[in-house]
């Protein structure tokens, strides 16, 4: 793929997943890319627009200060030339349809492969557009969704789940399959598939690694 600067690509990384962050980061580390600022909020994303005028900035879709599409068109106010590519964990056609609307170039699951991320950052400084062909067909047939997205439960109580739940999370957010969960806490397979499965509804998130995140954020694990 063609480049259209010789000087390395400046960007910025805004989600307040310091675990994506980090991730995001190492995968950008690499001739050509410099990443120049991290953030963790929407008044982030403002303030680095303003003041650093990044080429491509990766702006998270849901955000405890709100969803990055609330503060996408003041980003694009603020630093036109900056490129934006909106990062998602949950597909929506509706809002892809309003990134599109306010000015976003690309569109990707957090899920994606990592170079796909990468393709997407240099065709954004080569002015081309990327988004997920999917959602994209989804979003031509229908209008722009305006309502915000669904906050991430960030805030749950602990004691929501119980002993043996709390018990089980940490060891999903160490890694362990249910077999090794099974094996460690000395009980059945079947026992931890009823627990991981009450687990992931009290918490209202789709699958393990939105478990394992929010084990993190509440400090259950180190």
């Amino acid at each position: 793929m063609t480049m259209t600067q010789n000087k390395p690509i400046r960007i910025a990384i805004v989600d307040d997943h310091g675990i994506v962050r980090q991730g995001l980061r190492m995968l950008l580390t690499r001739p050509g890319i410099d990443v120049i600022a991290e953030g963790v909020c929407g008044q982030d994303a403002i303030s680095i627009a303003e003041k650093q005028k990044p080429d491509v900035m990766l702006l998270d879709i849901r955000m405890k200060d709100g969803d990055g599409l609330k503060f996408l068109p003041e980003v694009c106010t603020r630093s036109p030339a900056t490129k934006v590519i909106m990062l998602t964990t949950y597909a929506n056609p509706g809002y892809l349809a309003r990134a599109i609307n306010d000015g976003a170039v690309g569109y990707l699951s957090k899920e994606t492969e990592p170079e796909k991320i990468v393709e997407a950052i240099y065709a954004a400084v080569n002015e081309n557009r990327l988004f997920d062909q999917s959602l994209l067909s989804q979003a031509l047939q229908q209008v722009v969704d305006p309502s915000p997205p669904e906050p991430e439960p960030t805030e749950m109580p602990t004691d929501t789940l119980s002993d043996r739940e709390i018990d089980v999370i940490k060891l999903i957010a160490v890694g362990m399959s249910n077999a090794s969960i099974a094996s460690t806490l000395n009980i059945s397979l079947p026992t931890v598939k009823t627990h991981v499965q009450h687990i992931l509804q009290k918490l209202n998130v789709a699958d393990r690694t939105q478990a394992a995140l929010w084990a993190m954020r509440e400090g259950l694990v180190n």
